[in-house]
C-alpha cells in the first residue's frame, strides 16, 4: 500500500482521517488551521530546511491525530505537539546512517606514482638545498633570485647590481656544479 504525500499540515489533517481507521476529528481539523503557523514556526527552528519542517510538522500533527481520543486536556495541545515535534526531531538525528559496509576484504590502497611520495619529495628538496649551500655566495644569490623567487634575468641583475652577462655565466656554473653534485645523482 502506497501512503499519498500531503504537501501541508491541513492535507496532513484530512489524510489522517482517510488514511487512519479513527472516526474524524473536526476539532483536530480546526486545531490544525488556527494553529499550524505557530507551529510551522516551532518546526523550522528545529531544522535547517523549510521543506524538512514541513515534513517534521505534518509527521507531529499525525501523531497527534492518532492520540487524539487520548488527550484529556485539548487546553494543553499545543505543548503536546510541540513535544511530539521534539521528539521526531529527535528521533531522525539519532537514526545512524551508515554508507560503509563491512567486507571480507580490505582494498588494497592505490600505489602512488613514481615520484609523488611526500617523504621522497622532501628528501630531494632538502638535498637540493644542500646542494646550493655549497654554492659559492654570489651564484646560490642568482640561483636563488632566478629559479626560487621566478625573477628574469634582468631582474636578477638590476636586484644584484651586475649585468645580465653575468647573471647568465653565473648561473650557467652554479648549474653545471648541481648537476654533478653527488647528492643529487639518485634525482638524474
Amino acid at each position: 500500500m502506497t501512503t499519498p504525500v500531503c504537501t501541508s499540515a491541513s492535507d496532513a489533517a484530512t489524510l489522517a482521517t482517510r488514511v487512519l481507521p479513527h472516526a474524524a476529528y473536526p476539532s483536530f481539523s480546526s486545531y490544525v488551521r488556527a494553529r499550524q503557523p505557530v507551529l510551522l514556526r516551532t518546526a523550522r527552528s528545529l531544522t535547517a530546511n523549510p521543506s524538512d519542517a514541513e515534513d517534521l510538522l505534518q509527521t507531529a500533527l499525525t501523531k497527534t491525530y492518532v492520540a487524539w481520543d487520548r488527550i484529556e486536556d485539548h487546553r494543553a495541545l499545543d505543548g503536546y505537539v510541540r513535544r511530539a515535534l521534539l521528539n521526531t526531531r529527535t528521533s531522525q538525528w539519532r537514526k545512524r546512517k551508515v554508507d560503509e559496509f563491512s567486507c571480507d576484504e580490505l582494498p588494497e590502497p592505490e600505489p602512488m606514482p613514481h615520484g609523488d611520495d611526500p617523504a621522497e619529495r622532501q628528501a630531494l628538496h632538502d638535498a637540493m638545498w644542500r646542494a646550493i649551500m655549497r654554492l659559492p655566495a654570489r651564484q646560490r644569490a642568482m640561483v636563488v633570485l632566478r629559479y626560487y623567487e621566478d625573477l628574469s634575468e634582468a631582474q636578477t641583475a638590476e636586484v644584484l647590481g651586475v649585468s645580465v652577462g653575468t647573471v647568465k655565466s653565473a648561473v650557467s656554473r652554479a648549474l653545471g656544479k648541481l648537476r654533478e653534485d653527488p647528492e643529487l645523482e639518485p634525482v638524474r
